[in-house]
């Protein structure tokens, strides 16, 4: 399987794993009110929880780039691969930028991997023309 497509799966698990410095570290959370952390929540674990949030946001946008470029490009091809990668670390750079209260490398690495997606929805039109 393309290293592409365990990018999918990788940015589809990711939010859980942020969500659960939200949830786990500290008092306030109600496993019986689940939804309710954004009452409950400051500093860190709050930011992890819209970082959680905004986690679920560019995941299909991602995954359906990812899915749309190998199927017009008829199979796993290593820039898609390189791509998909910059993708996931670009999200866990948000990830560590919002958790860090940097809002402004916050969102210029949320540009960054929308740029990336973009790219990778793209790939059939620009990939002929610079990968000859």
């Amino acid at each position: 399987m393309p290293i592409a497509y365990w990018c999918i799966l990788i940015a589809g698990l990711f939010p859980y794993a942020v969500v659960g410095f939200a949830k786990r570290s500290g008092d306030g959370y109600d496993n019986a009110d689940p939804r309710n952390l954004d009452n409950l929540l400051d500093g860190s674990r709050y930011r992890a929880h819209m970082a959680h949030l905004n986690s679920f946001e560019a995941f299909p946008f991602f995954a359906v780039s990812v899915i749309v470029a190998g199927q017009l490009n008829g199979g796993p091809h290593p820039v898609l691969d390189l791509l998909s990668v910059l993708w996931v670390m670009s999200r866990v750079l948000y990830v560590a930028a919002y958790l860090g209260d940097r809002p402004t490398l916050r969102s210029s690495v949320w540009g960054i991997g929308f740029a990336i997606s973009i790219l990778i929805f793209t790939f059939s039109l620009w990939a002929p023309l610079v990968l000859r």
